[in-house]
């Protein structure tokens, strides 16, 4: 791992922010379980710390996308002599024994998932995932209706959760919602006794009816607004500073960076900070983002390189723009949601992009 000397970027992560946000979610449940998504290595912060903090925050129920992050993860749990389950999104994938083998619980997406599970491992616990209007994974309603006709499809699985999953959560005015929450309702009829999950982030703001007895939160625990026409309810868990290598005097007319985008239409100074793309930092922010030295914002001029991006800090007094000076890119000042906006898009995407060359520091400071 990159020392604080040697990297031109430093990724700080909170992990008390994250359990903080985790018991937040969970106070708005009114009973209701909360779960954690901490897939795509809970969302580009580490999952297998994201996982150890949630767990001992008191959170017992776990979703990744794919087999090979749960065994990760699940090495973690052990290793840290902690327990939970592990839910597998995308399904067994005909590796049964190896989720039995790692106590690993696949969701079943299809009749014919169910069909196999039942035949090879009818005492392992399984999710049933319903599709209520997502039509990427999950029972489609064709094969609702086949399961309507033959009930006894059903017989003889250990089933744990029956889910779905919201494609509009965060619009509050779509009628999409409510069409979903009746088609779940519909098909939850199956599956007498069963618990049920359905609420992710935004979800869980659509009010009791949406929660069921697990919601499954993901990018609000990281920081991400799961209310964006509301203020963010979440608290930040990132904090990603880039290292200044150097500051030079400009003096029109100057082009600053590939393709000759801005050019310098006043005498000023530009710093050249040590992350571009290829650590996350995205190209679509090229004459967009901005930065924070202190509280005074720096913007970004020219366009995003692979390993390097520019910012005008003319006004900024000379002693606090100086080579080894830290520049905010995500902070206090400017929240992954407003840096994803810049960028033309969701900060689940600004979290996942944050690339391996960061010098990261865990924290658990309040």
């Amino acid at each position: 791992m990159s020392s604080p000397d040697s990297s031109a970027g430093i990724l700080t992560i909170n992990l008390a922010e994250l359990a903080r946000n985790w018991r937040r979610l969970k106070s708005r449940l009114n009973g209701a379980d909360c779960a954690a998504a901490i897939k795509a290595d809970a969302y580009g912060l580490g999952a297998e710390k994201a996982i150890i903090q949630l767990c001992k925050a008191g959170c017992k129920e776990f979703f990744v996308a794919m087999i090979d992050e749960g065994i990760q993860v699940r090495k973690a749990l052990n290793e840290a002599s902690l327990a939970a389950n592990i839910h597998i999104l995308g399904g067994p994938m005909d590796a049964g024994e190896t989720l039995i083998e790692h106590d690993l619980i696949p969701v079943l997406n299809s009749l014919g998932d169910m069909a196999l599970w039942k035949d090879k491992h009818p005492q392992a616990l399984a999710d049933i995932h319903i599709d209520t209007g997502m039509a990427r994974l999950g029972l489609p309603p064709s094969e609702v209706k086949n399961l309507q006709k033959e009930p006894e499809r059903i017989k003889g699985l250990n089933i744990s959760h029956v889910i779905s999953h919201l494609a509009c959560a965060e619009d509050t005015q779509t009628t999409m919602n409510s069409e979903q929450l009746e088609n779940f309702r519909r098909a939850l009829s199956l599956f007498p006794g069963c618990k049920a999950s359905l609420a992710n982030s935004s979800g869980i703001f659509l009010g009791d009816k949406y929660h069921f007895d697990l919601a499954r939160p993901g990018a609000a625990l990281y920081g991400v607004n799961p209310t964006p026409d509301e203020p963010n309810p979440m608290t930040q868990v990132i904090r990603l500073q880039g290292k200044i290598l150097q500051v030079r005097d400009v003096e029109a007319p100057q082009s600053v960076g590939y393709g000759a985008t801005h050019r310098v239409e006043n005498k000023g100074r530009i710093a050249t900070v040590g992350v571009g793309y290829a650590d996350g930092y995205l190209r679509s922010l090229s004459s967009k983002g901005v930065g924070f030295i202190g509280d005074m914002p720096v913007p970004l001029v020219g366009r995003v390189s692979m390993d390097l991006i520019t910012f005008d800090v003319s006004d900024v007094p000379d002693e606090l723009a100086q080579p080894g000076a830290l520049i905010d890119l995500i902070g206090p000042n400017n929240p992954v949601d407003d840096v994803a906006k810049a960028a033309g898009t969701i900060g689940y995407e600004i979290l996942t992009s944050l690339g391996s060359r960061y010098h990261r520091i865990y924290t658990e400071s309040a």
